[in-house]
């Protein structure tokens, strides 16, 4: 097949995440299987407009504010007519592809932000966020999609899509690369958050249960890992709760040391008001560092509550608290999560993820066929 990929951001985007890794070792494994693979991405200033990454072709064009206006554009002149299959990941706004193309439309959506939105941006951002997914039950209807987690298929189930429509299908993960180190002991009160500074992502609430914490006098150092345009409120915080000489983030960094951390950790804490699935969680959980995180969709897939880690109301700061004092204080108990979490971490890998990914993408243009 000739494959059409939409995505706002590519693999060397300095902002790309989990929806980025996710959909290139899709794409990636496409190529392996004999497919051409074009991935439209927004352009960066210092990367080339064009390049090759891991044999699937980088298309850069547009800006990150203009993308879902220039792309259509951009796309006819690829010659649409001569793709089998568009695969557009919605992990931003819709561009809306099947309005402007006849090819058939895959479409992954890791999750909707709803009235997530907003937490996170001014109302007249968040309204239009609003209206444009709203407008998915109308434009995709007819379009097969894929989900990350039960949570995101229900969500789209509760918004009009067909559940017949909707396949699920859980993120993979580099088991060779992210692994338990017995040679590295975890830190004992050392909690780990790796992920975007934005509101949505409940650090805040984190620093105010560290602060809980040393009322209790249990003492708690935590590392954040990742950028984002809530981080200088973030260092606000944690200098107003005197928290300076146990806080320390690090930005963006190798994964080389996120590895470390992750192994390093006792607890990986993530409390955000919603996900896609929790990739972070299976990483963390595949270095045998159990998880506190929010009861919120996605997590709440990636999480098995009270096996693999513990979760806890959104926005609840002493229950975030609570929950990490069992850890912290109870090695036994941590133990436990450790285990079971390493069990749990093994049944998810990228081929397994690209193989069911190439059936459905297989079965969608068998569809539109016939």
């Amino acid at each position: 097949m000739r494959i059409l990929a939409l995505n706002w951001r590519d693999p060397h985007n300095p902002e790309a995440g989990g929806a980025e890794i996710h959909l290139h070792e899709i794409l990636k494994r496409a190529v392996k299987a004999g497919h051409e693979v074009i991935h439209v991405s927004h352009a960066i200033q210092w990367l080339p407009d064009k390049e090759v990454i891991d044999g699937v072709q980088i298309h850069r064009h547009g800006k990150w504010y203009s993308y879902n206006f220039t792309l259509k554009k951009y796309c006819k002149s690829l010659d649409l007519d001569s793709f089998d299959l568009i695969i557009e990941d919605i992990c931003k706004v819709p561009v809306f592809s099947p309005l402007w193309s006849k090819t058939p439309v895959l479409a992954i959506v890791p999750h909707l932000f709803g009235t997530t939105a907003y937490r996170e941006v001014s109302a007249p951002k968040a309204i239009y966020v609003n209206i444009l997914e709203a407008m998915i039950p109308l434009v995709y209807g007819k379009s097969n999609f894929v989900a990350i987690s039960d949570s995101t298929k229900h969500d789209l189930v509760r918004r009009g899509i067909p559940a017949k429509q909707i396949s699920v299908i859980p993120c993979g993960i580099d088991t060779d690369f992210y692994k338990q180190d017995t040679a590295v002991e975890p830190e004992k009160g050392r909690l780990l958050f790796v992920g975007r500074l934005k509101k949505y992502k409940g650090v805040q609430h984190l620093l105010k249960a560290m602060k809980i914490l040393q009322t209790r006098n249990i003492p708690t150092n935590l590392t954040v890992i990742g950028e984002g345009d809530y981080s200088h409120a973030l260092k606000l915080l944690v200098g107003r709760l005197n928290l300076q000489n146990s806080v320390t983030f690090e930005g963006f960094i190798p994964q080389e040391d996120k590895l470390h951390w992750l192994q390093k950790a006792c607890v990986a804490v993530f409390p955000s008001a919603k996900e896609g699935w929790g990739l972070t969680v299976i990483e963390a959980n595949c270095c045998g560092t159990p998880v506190v995180a929010s009861d919120s969709d996605g997590l709440r897939d990636s999480v098995k509550n009270g096996e693999t880690g513990i979760l806890v109301k959104h926005e609840d700061s002493l229950a975030l608290a609570d929950a990490l004092e069992r850890i912290l204080t109870n090695p036994e108990k941590r133990v436990e999560l450790s285990e079971n979490a390493l069990s749990w971490a093994k049944s998810f890998n990228w081929d397994h993820t690209g193989e069911k990914m190439l059936e459905v993408m297989d079965r969608t243009v068998r569809e539109n066929n016939a």
